[in-house]
């Protein structure tokens, strides 16, 4: 159980001594007056140690903190307002409301204008009951292009006719070649 004697005294040691009905600020305000008195050269880094309570490489840990946060408060801030999740959102609720009332207004004229140059609205499309729709699978033409592409073989010139690639030649794949005139 000596294990347990020599942790308990490390514990003691390392922890600054709380005195009844102090605010947990007071502590701060001692430790931050003793590194201050240590760095202005009024105290020795031992002295301070011993009158907080603390051991020496805990005197020199709280030190370093210390001057970190010193810096850390000294560092240019950004301008204006910081972003915060809890402000993006609220920013981003906004944009969705005034773009829905910008959607329903331009709606609105639509209908208008719509009225105005005697065109009726467009139906909605009528489902038939029982019939299911078959969902067409898209098929973009480029999608076609790049397999056109692809096919090629590496020399645009056609090794057996010595023409160029009708879609490298600057003809569709659908589309003939462009024929220059001489």
């Amino acid at each position: 159980m000596a294990t347990d004697t020599t942790k308990e005294a490390r514990a003691r040691r390392s922890r600054v001594p709380k005195l009844r009905g102090e605010d947990p600020g007071a502590e701060a305000k001692r430790t931050s007056s003793a590194i201050l008195e240590v760095l202005a050269g009024a105290r020795s880094p031992v002295d301070a140690a011993s009158a907080l309570g603390i051991t020496l490489p805990r005197y020199y840990a709280l030190e370093a903190r210390a001057l970190e946060g010193f810096l850390a408060a000294l560092r240019p801030r950004t301008r204006g307002r910081r972003r915060t999740p809890e402000r993006e959102h609220e920013m981003l609720r906004l944009d969705v409301e005034r773009l829905e009332r910008e959607g329903g207004r331009l709606r609105a004229l639509l209908r208008a204008a719509e009225r105005t140059v005697g065109l009726k609205p467009p139906e909605p499309r009528k489902k038939e009951p029982g019939k299911k729709r078959r969902r067409r699978r898209p098929t973009a033409r480029a999608l076609k292009a790049v397999e056109a592409i692809r096919a090629l073989p590496e020399n645009p010139v056609d090794a057996k006719t010595q023409k160029e690639h009708p879609v490298r030649a600057g003809g569709g794949g659908d589309h003939p070649p462009r024929v220059e005139s001489a």
